[in-house]
């Protein structure tokens, strides 16, 4: 199981390459999922255009997303798309991890 700070990082460091107001400083993954479910209802309300761009480039599944939301009722745009983005970045940090180890095969076998 990977660390919740690992994971809060790893979205903050790829958020703030969007200029994204958003902080690590948080005490818990609740707290940050909070902060990133307020920032998006903020740009569905303000900037949905840059909303799109980000979760473009982030790879969040249009399909499952679309799926989602509709399904969803009783919980919030926001919530639901930062749980998305948090799960990605998760997924990103495993793959690298299982394709990053250092298993003394030589460098031309590497990709």
């Amino acid at each position: 199981m990977m660390a919740e700070n690992e994971i809060i990082k790893e979205v903050v460091n790829e958020l703030q390459k969007f200029q994204f107001e958003i902080s690590a400083e948080v005490v818990s993954m609740n707290a940050f999922k909070k902060l990133l479910s307020d920032h998006i209802n903020y740009l569905i309300t303000n900037d949905f255009s840059r909303l799109i761009s980000v979760l473009y480039r982030l790879d969040i599944s249009e399909k499952k997303l679309k799926e989602l939301l509709k399904n969803s009722i009783n919980t919030s745009a926001g919530d639901i798309i930062a749980e998305m983005i948090i799960e990605r970045q998760a997924e990103k940090i495993r793959a690298r991890k299982l394709f990053s180890g250092d298993d003394g095969d030589c460098d031309e076998e590497k990709w």
